[in-house]
């Protein structure tokens, strides 16, 4: 009995020891690729680019999510490719910090840009007249993000998808609904009258949680969804599930609100909801119950913000995007208190396992730093007092 426990733990460790090969951050893959072609190392800084759109950093993930997008579309699927590709090599040519372009930190605004000029054209797929603004836009986000990252690394905030949601409305407000080359579909307001007024279908309201999740990438099919869902759990499972509570939160907000039905059936309602579930879930602080109820309340403040963004922008024909899970979670980061305590330093931002395993150790090192600022700034005091009295 002994030893057949002894092989079955054995078996355990093993077993762990491959699976943490795969999730995660995949260090080791960094490390594997350091002396490989330039066009393999390419390749894997396009899919953790990809991955960084859920705030997830996994070359694996970010395979399957480009499948489930080449799944809903090919067309889709092709224009995020591009998308991910160009800023990429735009960053490379502009000579940007090569731990963020190998980190898909100059990647995932233009993989955004891509996909939301390809849902809202109303021309059919395969416009090849398409691919210009794609390639400019995603180019764009290279230079938005190296300009804001300069500003905002003096507050420690991410540059985050600011780019992309500048650029995007630019684009659109450029074109116009009616433009002969590059048309669109305009947005429409989710609180205007719902034809179908209070007849509720309850399992589409439930498929509508992962669809939340799959509308991260402009994805409003249910399997692909799924797919970009089981991506995210690779990853994390912590990250997984604040991707659906805050989804779902999203749809309850609409819920409250009356938007229409096609807003909470095809996930749009959900997605800003994850998005700013995920970031303070484990992701920007580190995972406790306090984390988790602001969690909560960030995806409540964005799914909100998004209606009313939504509401005022769908009059002049413009879609609120992620504005509102961008902006709420920049809000949270500024926050000071006991939320404040639990902030994890940007550079020190990985899965939100790894960031709770060692949460001790950059805690200590803000602790040692925050100690020699207090000592510099008692000697500079001390150093001015001495100096007067000399004078």
């Amino acid at each position: 009995m002994v030893e057949a426990s002894e092989r079955h733990f054995i078996f355990s460790q093993r077993v762990l020891k491959v699976l943490s090969l795969f999730t995660g951050d995949m260090e080791h893959m960094d490390k594997y690729m350091q002396d490989k072609f330039i066009f393999l190392q390419l390749v894997v800084w396009c899919l953790r680019g990809v991955t960084r759109v859920t705030l997830a950093n996994n070359p694996l993930s970010g395979a399957l999510i480009l499948v489930a997008l080449y799944w809903d579309s090919p067309w889709q699927g092709l224009l995020g490719t591009l998308g991910v590709l160009a800023s990429t090599l735009t960053a490379v040519i502009l000579g940007q910090d090569s731990a963020e372009i190998a980190g898909g930190l100059h990647g995932f605004n233009g993989m955004l840009v891509s996909l939301l000029m390809g849902i809202f054209s109303s021309a059919e797929d395969w416009y090849w007249w398409l691919l210009l603004p794609v390639c400019a836009g995603s180019a764009t986000c290279v230079f938005l993000y190296s300009a804001l990252s300069s500003v905002l690394d003096r507050w420690d905030l991410p540059a985050s998808v600011f780019p992309f949601n500048t650029v995007i409305v630019l684009y659109l407000l450029c074109a116009g609904p009616d433009n002969p080359y590059f048309p669109h579909h305009p947005a429409v307001p989710p609180g205007l009258p719902d034809p179908n007024g209070t007849k509720l279908v309850v399992m589409e309201l439930i498929l509508g949680i992962p669809l939340g999740v799959g509308q991260i990438f402009a994805c409003a099919s249910f399997g692909p969804s799924t797919l970009i869902l089981g991506a995210i759990l690779l990853y994390s499972p912590l990250l997984a599930l604040h991707a659906l509570l805050g989804s779902a939160v999203g749809i309850l907000s609409g819920l409250s609100m009356a938007v229409r039905h096609d807003f909470l059936y095809s996930g749009l309602a959900g997605f800003n909801g994850a998005l700013g579930c995920m970031a303070v879930g484990g992701v920007f602080f580190t995972f406790s119950w306090r984390t988790h109820l602001f969690a909560i309340a960030s995806a409540f403040l964005s799914a909100y913000t998004d209606i009313a963004l939504s509401n005022l922008l769908g009059f002049v024909s413009l879609p609120a995007c992620s504005w509102a899970a961008t902006l709420t979670t920049t809000l949270m980061l500024l926050l000071s208190g006991s939320l404040a305590a639990s902030r994890i330093p940007s550079s020190h931002v990985m899965a939100p396992e790894h960031n709770l395993h060692f949460k001790s150790q950059w805690e200590v090192g803000n602790t040692a730093d925050r100690e020699s600022a207090d000592v510099e700034s008692q000697t500079a005091q001390a150093y001015a007092k001495t100096t007067m009295l000399d004078l």
